[in-house]
């Protein structure tokens, strides 16, 4: 059994604000060390449940978070950027399941540091109609690849998300949401533990199943009126309202690589203070 780790780290033991997750901060240095905190606990968990091999995708900003020389050694990393699939990578490699750890709510939506890629630009995604977090985008690209999403850990918004788009995978809720800089949090020796056991008991629905690639359609509403005109110069982007864009790809794999563009085209047309 191969089991992929997506790491992402708005959601993981403790974070709740900017600094926390801010790559050269002080407070991202204390942080990493949380996060591989859950990441380990998380590995441990699912060789006790039966895995056979884990690879821990890199999934936040700088794609560098992780502290390899703390990282359990039964597990492999994948980090640094630029990669195709970005936060997904190693879905189509052959994985019986993968773990959202440290994640978060979407933009427009009450949580933890909520957010859908961009981090404040963007004001809600919908796939298909229905608003997307980065969980429910990358849900959908695992089915396509006939892979089950095992366990989500993060606050309990973004668990109360993952019911909706993966109703199987279990939840390891390391922290209750007061406010987008604020939650009650469980030490890490407490929501160790909890990930643990729920990394454990998900590996009973560790299984690939059958792929089904289908046509998916992205719509991205931006805070700015210029964001959506930047993004809509990427062929088959078009723009559909004053601050939306829309297009509609073959695939989900296709769609969310076509996504990594109109963000990254978003994200370059910021400028300064007034976004």
């Amino acid at each position: 059994m191969r089991i992929l780790i997506s790491a992402d780290m708005e959601g993981a033991t403790g974070v709740t604000c900017t600094a926390d997750v801010v790559p050269g901060t002080e407070q991202w240095q204390r942080f990493r060390r949380l996060l591989t905190g859950d990441v380990n606990a998380c590995v441990a968990g699912l060789f006790d449940g039966g895995a056979t091999e884990v690879l821990v995708n890199e999934a936040h900003s700088s794609q560098r978070n992780v502290l390899l020389e703390e990282l359990d050694p039964r597990a492999r990393l994948l980090t640094g950027r630029h990669k195709p699939l970005s936060m997904m990578q190693g879905i189509d490699s052959g994985v019986d399941g993968v773990v959202f750890l440290g994640y978060h709510t979407g933009a427009g939506a009450d949580g933890v540091l909520a957010h859908t890629y961009l981090e404040n630009s963007i004001t809600e995604v919908r796939l298909d109609g229905v608003a997307a977090s980065e969980g429910r985008l990358n849900a959908t690209l695992a089915a396509e690849h006939g892979v089950p999403v095992l366990l989500v850990t993060g606050d309990d918004l973004t668990c109360a998300d993952a019911s909706a788009y993966a109703p199987r995978a279990r939840h390891a809720v390391v922290k209750e949401c007061v406010s987008r800089y604020a939650a009650v949090c469980s030490p890490p020796s407490v929501t160790a533990a909890l990930i643990t056991a729920e990394a454990t008991a998900a590996m009973a629905h560790a299984g690939r199943g059958h792929g089904d690639a289908s046509a998916h359609t992205v719509e991205v509403d931006f805070d700015a009126t210029h964001l959506a005109h930047a993004a809509a110069v990427v062929p088959t982007v078009e723009m559909v309202g004053t601050r939306t864009v829309r297009f509609t790809a073959e695939s989900q794999t296709a769609a969310m690589k076509a996504f990594k563009v109109v963000t990254a085209i978003a994200a370059g047309a910021i400028d300064g203070l007034y976004g």
